[in-house]
């Protein structure tokens, strides 16, 4: 479910260590809920959710040791718990611990929103509308109604900021086909996103060309 090096540890600080671990155990759990059919964020007030994270805390303890001491940081798992009820993860304006939310679309792979044949839609949102411009995007990917995956930028996110707004990712599976590229932006559409919005693929991401002043790096706009 991890890759090896997704456990490691780099060179960072206690703090982000912590937030680091805090992350991973939070993609884990999301995983875990969704392969039994659930989503995390929909059991939240469920009284069985505590157990259920008591569980994959120790499998998480397991997969990722050296992430264990870090994650205590945040406190037991009835404590987690809380952080995900107060919005921690769960809405973008609220998540102080992590740089993203990620959702995955069902039967998507963890990494095929990162793949180079892949592409998103950019929605800038201003951030009083950013919570609830992320639950639609979050449910509607969840129900397989959109792209592959999406993931919004979060009020720790200062490279998800842009004039005092937040940005949603809603990624293709590939931006080679044209008509599902569309087919999620018309779905975008009925869902109230109706201003003109780019469309950018991992490639240009990952050649590192949104950074070359002057160079048009939208491959759709509409």
């Amino acid at each position: 479910m991890f890759k090896d090096e997704d456990c490691a540890e780099d060179e960072i600080t206690a703090e982000e260590l912590t937030d680091f671990a805090f992350g991973l155990f939070t993609v884990y759990a999301a995983q875990r809920f969704e392969a039994e059919g659930k989503r995390l964020y929909a059991e939240l007030s469920s009284p069985d959710t505590a157990a259920v994270l008591n569980a994959v805390s120790a499998d998480f303890a397991a997969l990722c040791p050296d992430m264990a001491e870090p994650l205590s940081m945040f406190g037991d798992t009835e404590d987690i718990l809380s952080f995900y009820r107060s919005g921690e993860g769960i809405y973008p304006t609220r998540t102080m611990h992590l740089f993203w939310i990620h959702q995955n679309a069902p039967q998507s792979t963890p990494d095929a929103c990162s793949r180079e044949e892949a592409g998103k839609w950019l929605l800038f949102i201003p951030s009083a509308e950013a919570d609830d411009a992320w639950v639609k995007i979050r449910d509607a990917t969840a129900a397989g109604e959109l792209g592959i995956g999406a993931k919004a930028s979060t009020a720790r996110s200062a490279s998800g900021a842009r004039d005092g707004r937040m940005v949603i990712y809603v990624f293709t599976k590939s931006w080679e086909d044209e008509a599902d590229v569309m087919r999620v932006r018309e779905q975008l559409k009925a869902m109230g996103f109706t201003d003109r919005i780019g469309y950018k693929r991992n490639i240009d991401t990952y050649a590192g060309e949104y950074r070359e002043k002057g160079k048009r790096v939208t491959y759709y706009s509409v």
